[in-house]
């Protein structure tokens, strides 16, 4: 029966480092759209806060 524990553990670290590898290597783009249409409009708004002043 120690046996079977000892064969046990390397299975679950394996099973668990799947699991990890696969949560670590996920696709985290979904958030990316929106943050760039914002920085697009700070970049818009900017551009126009500047444009129209003509003084240094």
């Amino acid at each position: 029966m120690a046996a079977l524990a000892w064969l046990l553990i390397p299975l679950f670290a394996a099973v668990g480092a799947a699991i990890w590898g696969s949560w670590a290597a996920r696709n985290r783009t979904t958030g990316d759209v929106t943050e760039l249409a914002g920085y697009a409009k700070f970049r818009d708004a900017m551009e126009k806060s500047h444009s129209g002043s003509g003084a240094l």
